[in-house]
């Protein structure tokens, strides 16, 4: 206990009964047993919320990957499926001229030309 033997504890009881005395070593000797027991109490106490503190952390991560598995679902529900096809324009512009192709020339000039005829004015700015 501690790192003492048999004979340090008897040293050290009749020293305390040679400087406290036969009448109150007894009342001390309760009032060191109820302190201990205290101490046992406390430290089971925070043992049991380290405990709890453990626990803490473990639901709390479940959370966290629960969560970031959720986003990785609604990612790909907005984008679609995994196996869909790629989208159809890389981007805006491939999307114009596309649509440029698209217009009939009878009704309408596309888009494109019509950018391009604009600066063919004549000399005096009609």
């Amino acid at each position: 206990m501690f790192g003492m033997g048999m004979p340090e504890i008897i040293i050290i009881l009749v020293i305390a009964l040679i400087v406290i005395g036969p009448k109150k070593l007894p009342e001390l000797a309760k009032a060191l047993g109820k302190g201990m027991s205290e101490f046992k109490k406390a430290t089971q106490e925070i043992k049991g919320s380290l405990n709890v503190q453990e626990d803490f952390k473990e639901v709390k991560k479940d959370l966290v990957d629960s969560v970031t598995g959720l986003d990785k679902v609604d990612i790909v529900e907005e984008s679609g499926s995994a196996g869909e096809k790629p989208p159809k324009y890389k981007d805006f512009d491939e999307m114009i001229e596309e649509y440029n192709k698209d217009v009939d020339p009878k009704k309408e000039e596309p888009l494109k030309n019509q950018q391009e005829k604009a600066p063919e004015k004549n000399a005096d700015g009609q």
